[in-house]
């Protein structure tokens, strides 16, 4: 299953349009292995119920989004959802920003974050840690069978191998002698959405109602090793209320984690803001807190549990796949700043 979706991606990176607002509407098959280039054709035994949505960060969103109505529209679970839609893409080897296929640290370590919230708050996560496909699942299994919330770096690592997860050793010589050039000057100078800048986020609605939120990443490209971003973070990278709706975020980690940012967005649809606006409001909170903030992206998703939906971005160029019972499409946030 694993290699055909990676070559129905990459074909499908390859024949994008460069005009992120196209509608690319996907007929949602009950198997993201049917995915082909614009259409997913549509079976008689797949009819997503209404009411059922997903959204998630970024063009590869779309193969992730399949992934996660394919689990809804078999009247499965929202949390299975958006583990299972994530972990599409965490295998794609040829992301440079999501699973082992990243990009490394200074030090040469890929290093993943990830994490998972349901309907009622409960939450895993996971940081800091190498060698593992689906930190995603990593992260669901720390909800499910500890006490604790987050596991980092080296003890994550055990707990995970204990906990019968397969370590997999991935090199690839594109990124070594990427990793190689860089440090010949050792600079690090954000881009304002490079490679789809680093995390898929992705939220969702079932049939029942009920929420879920899921996030992973393997951080921004040839940072200090160590460095943990907003994405593995319960109320920055993510946040879930169940009585309320749900955010996710991409871009500067660390931009994000200052405002709380997904637990704002939430925390200002309670207040009864539209889920647009309540990403506009933090967006420019970050500006605001950062006077000349340049070259800088944050991109802020939110969907209440009603099914409205919105998001907003400091920069043009965010995109993210929104599916529902009508279909699948790449929508081109709203933005603050024009690029020059």
């Amino acid at each position: 299953m694993k290699a055909p979706l990676r070559r129905g991606f990459s074909f499908y990176l390859a024949h994008m349009s460069t005009d992120r607002r196209r509608f690319i509407k996907i007929g949602l098959a009950g198997s993201v292995a049917a995915l082909v280039p614009w259409r997913l054709r549509s079976s008689p035994a797949f009819k997503p119920a209404p009411g059922i949505k997903v959204l998630s960060t970024w063009d590869h969103g779309l193969v992730a989004n399949a992934m996660a109505m394919s689990v809804l529209g078999r009247g499965g679970d929202a949390l299975d959802a958006v583990e299972q839609g994530v972990a599409v893409v965490e295998s794609d080897f040829t992301n440079r920003s999501v699973g082992l296929g990243g990009r490394p640290d200074r030090d040469g370590h890929v290093t993943l974050d990830a994490c998972i919230q349901d309907h009622d708050g409960r939450a895993g996560a996971v940081a800091f840690i190498e060698h593992y496909e689906h930190p995603i699942q990593i992260a669901r299994a720390i909800m499910e069978r500890t006490p604790h919330v987050m596991l980092v770096g080296e003890g994550a690592e055990r707990w995970a191998k204990e906990n019968g997860f397969p370590r997999k050793e991935v090199e690839i010589p594109e990124v070594r002698e990427q990793w190689k050039e860089w440090l010949t000057k050792g600079e690090y100078k954000p881009v304002v959405n490079r490679e789809n800048h680093d995390t898929i986020g992705m939220v969702a609605m079932d049939e029942r109602g009920r929420l879920a939120g899921s996030c992973t990443t393997s951080g921004i490209a040839y940072k200090v090793h160590g460095r943990v971003g907003d994405s593995p973070l319960i109320g920055a990278g993510l946040f879930v209320d169940g009585d309320v709706g749900a955010a996710c975020a991409t871009g500067t980690g660390e931009l994000v984690i200052r405002v709380a940012g997904s637990h704002s967005v939430v925390e200002l649809m309670r207040q009864g803001m539209e889920p647009r606006e309540a990403c506009r409001v933090v967006v420019q909170r970050i500006l605001d807190k950062h006077p000349g903030l340049e070259e800088h992206q944050v991109g802020l998703l939110a969907l209440r549990k009603d099914g409205a939906h919105g998001a907003y971005s400091i920069y043009e160029g965010f995109s993210y796949a929104l599916s529902s019972e009508e279909g699948t499409e790449l929508v081109k946030s709203d933005f603050v700043r024009a690029l020059k």
